[in-house]
């Protein structure tokens, strides 16, 4: 379990077609919290909080039933900020349906943000 953020892409996944209400994921990272507040940000899953069990943490995560699919992009890509669309046809079902998770100079964020703030990045996660 080296990659944080495909462990937790899973867990939400498994959760999610379980019709849970809430998912523990286990480890936490700063990077896997960054990704969830983009996710919270454009409605994805609902409020999350970490709790701190003394080793790597956990986050408790509540869902809302809205995530069809997500996962880690792995290896994370580098993009240009006017090469967007190769990567939007590659993990995304349709123009203006889901988001890609991107880590860029000015943090993390989705790469609509990424788009309209002309800054590339890596690829990290998406979600639909």
């Amino acid at each position: 379990m080296t990659d944080t953020i495909a462990n937790g892409m899973t867990a939400l996944m498994n959760n999610e077609m379980r019709l849970k209400r809430e998912c523990i994921i286990s480890p936490a990272s700063k990077l896997l919290g960054r990704v969830l507040r983009v996710m919270q940000l454009n409605g994805y899953i609902g409020e999350f909080e970490f709790i701190d069990d003394g080793g790597t943490g956990k986050f408790k995560v509540q869902l809302l039933g809205r995530i069809n699919k997500c996962g880690a992009i792995r290896p994370r890509f580098p993009v240009q900020a006017d090469k967007f669309e190769k990567w939007e046809r590659s993990f995304l079902p349709s123009k203006d349906m889901g988001v890609i998770v991107v880590s860029t100079p000015r943090g993390v964020t989705s790469h609509k943000n990424a788009k309209e703030e002309r800054i590339g990045g890596r690829l990290l996660a998406f979600v639909y």
